[in-house]
């Protein structure tokens, strides 16, 4: 699954209910769909406002915002596909013992320190988070992090650089050479571009790629393959489909 920028600003809030109200739409938060405000949308000889449909949306779409968070990677969530069972249980509210017989694990008793220790993962969550909060309020916060990348559509023809130092930024960021490994991914716009355009060189422009063989092979240059797959789109080099399962080089 892919985020924008936009899912990782929002507010637990807005997380929670899967969109964002923005002026003059509601945005989807887990596939980007806008629905215009001032417009009566029909389902299913019915007839909803924007924000209504919204959750119109979300319910057929994606069944529940809880569903489509517990499908997220564990990168992502922080939880193993066993708590993830147990979550999923929970939410449909079966009892311990329900939950004990469909997982087949230990007893009543077990369920219970399950939920037990999902509660202490919520407590340290909110921990974090109240850390992270303050740290961001700090005014050296600016140079202790970088921000993450801004979406933008760019286009290879907007700007013009020396052969010279194309090659500069090339040698500093691929010490072993253009078909090695990636020292570290830059932190400038304008490094970040170079290096992306010179990755996408490893690709076919003839066939297209699946997830797993764009994560492969881009784990092959630098551990942090998603975000060098998210430039890749980004910066206009490859093109993917709706549902993220494919990709092709332009």
């Amino acid at each position: 699954m892919e985020f924008t920028e936009t899912f990782w600003d929002a507010s637990l809030t807005e997380l929670k209910q899967g969109y964002i109200e923005q002026s003059t739409s509601y945005d989807c938060l887990l596939c980007g769909k806008q629905i215009e405000k001032g417009v009566i949308y029909p389902y299913e000889n019915a007839l909803y406002e924007a924000e209504r449909f919204m959750h119109v949306h979300i319910e057929h779409s994606h069944q529940s915002v809880f569903a489509y968070l517990l499908e997220l990677d564990k990168k992502w969530s922080g939880i193993t596909d066993h708590q993830g069972d147990l979550l999923r249980l929970f939410y449909q509210g079966k009892s311990d013992k329900d939950v004990q017989e469909e997982l087949e694990i230990g007893s009543a008793t077990t369920v219970r320190h399950h939920r037990f220790a999902l509660k202490e993962k919520e407590r340290q969550a909110k921990v974090f988070l109240a850390m992270m909060e303050l740290l961001k309020e700090r005014e050296s916060y600016a140079q202790a992090f970088i921000p993450p990348h801004k979406a933008s559509q760019l286009f290879h023809d907007e700007y013009s650089m020396a052969e010279e130092e194309q090659q500069a930024i090339l040698r500093t960021f691929f010490p072993d050479g253009t078909d090695g490994q990636l020292k570290e991914i830059p932190a400038t716009e304008k490094q970040r571009r170079i290096i992306v355009q010179e990755i996408s060189k490893r690709f076919d422009g003839d066939i297209s790629y699946s997830k797993h063989e764009m994560n492969d092979r881009l784990s092959e240059v630098h551990e942090d393959f998603i975000t060098l797959r998210n430039y890749l789109t980004e910066y206009g080099y490859f093109g993917q489909t709706r549902n993220g399962s494919q990709y092709w080089l332009k």
